[in-house]
């Protein structure tokens, strides 16, 4: 079966968006608007997996809203909605729980690294929540997730519950008039020089809101001198830059840096090196700094204009919502049938 190609991708309203999550997501989504059907889900739903504060959803929910349209998504092309406004994933997810073995919920590195060693006493929700992810991507038979590296083993999971979902609802996809392969293999999107974009005062550690450190991370609500004292205070080796990318290996820090310019810039590493291979980072981080502002900072001064704008940014998603619905019902009604509820 020819599926329409079509993107999905969620973030998590957990606040504080940063460069990570620009670079490694965000930025990636405006392109695919020329190629791909595109479909961007505030994860609500996936956050309360531990506890938020009401308030503070709503206003990282609008946040990360804010950064899509103010990153260049097109609320007009492609559809934004908070995932909660579709109560689709939620009855999808369900049959998904159904279908997923426990073994492979137990084999997600995250639950691990979240969980830690007290996984007896986390949500059930933090424990099944791939089972959802597989539901936001397959309710829209999403053909392709733009993924980074940390994300490929949630792509395999789900991947593997709509091979299962297939597989073990044959008989009644067939008997519904349905081709065989009912909800797609969803291939990842994993693209650019910086899908992993590390911590800035330790380059073997992702970026993350979580590192109590403020220095270790670009905000994208930074302003523009916030953003150049970060970068310019930013941990190095004493070396300079290597002539060759091959003399970035062991080297964390300056690898972060200038992988994070490659991707700002939309350049390769070598390409970064062929400018400042041999020189010293008295000449590299003004030049990174630079860079960053420019990018970063218009659209931090356009999140800040939309945010303070709640009721357009609540337009936005309830226009999105009414219009992901309809994608979204079509797939449950027939999925029902497959089934066997009866309507």
């Amino acid at each position: 079966m020819a599926f329409t190609p079509r993107v999905f991708s969620g973030i998590q309203p957990s606040g504080d968006l940063h460069l990570g999550n620009y670079l490694g997501a965000i930025r990636r989504f405006v392109p695919l608007q020329d190629t791909h059907d595109c479909i961007y889900c505030v994860v609500d739903m996936h956050a309360i997996t531990v506890w938020q504060d009401p308030d503070d959803l709503r206003r990282a929910t609008r946040e990360v809203a804010a950064a899509f349209i103010a990153a260049g998504v097109d609320p007009k092309r492609s559809i934004i909605f908070n995932q909660s406004q579709i109560v689709q994933h939620a009855e999808l997810a369900w049959v998904f729980n159904c279908i997923a073995r426990m073994g492979w919920m137990s084999r997600m590195t995250q639950f691990k690294d979240k969980a830690g060693k007290n996984s007896e006493n986390v949500s059930l929700g933090l424990f099944a929540y791939p089972s959802l992810m597989a539901a936001d991507i397959l309710l829209y038979k999403a053909t392709h997730v733009p993924v980074g590296d940390d994300q490929k083993q949630h792509l395999e999971l789900t991947r593997d519950i709509a091979a299962k979902f297939n597989n073990d609802y044959a008989a009644s996809v067939a008997k519904e008039g349905f081709e065989p392969d009912f909800f797609p293999i969803t291939e990842p999107l994993i693209a650019g020089p910086a899908t992993r974009i590390m911590s800035l005062r330790d380059g073997t550690k992702k970026m993350s809101k979580s590192d109590p450190s403020d220095q270790s991370r670009i905000s994208l609500l930074d302003d523009a001198d916030t953003i150049a004292k970060k970068i310019k205070r930013a941990t190095t080796d004493p070396e300079p830059l290597p002539e060759t990318v091959d003399g970035l290996k062991g080297r964390a820090e300056a690898d972060n840096l200038v992988g994070i310019y490659a991707a700002l810039s939309d350049k390769t590493k070598v390409d970064v090196i062929a400018e400042f291979g041999g020189k010293g980072w008295g000449a590299f981080k003004p030049a990174l700094a630079e860079l960053a502002v420019t990018v970063l900072a218009p659209m931090a001064n356009e999140m800040r204009r939309l945010i303070d704008d709640t009721t357009a940014i609540d337009a936005v998603l309830r226009d999105g919502a009414e219009r992901g619905s309809v994608i979204a019902e079509a797939t449950m009604k027939d999925v029902r049938r497959i089934v066997g509820f009866i309507r």
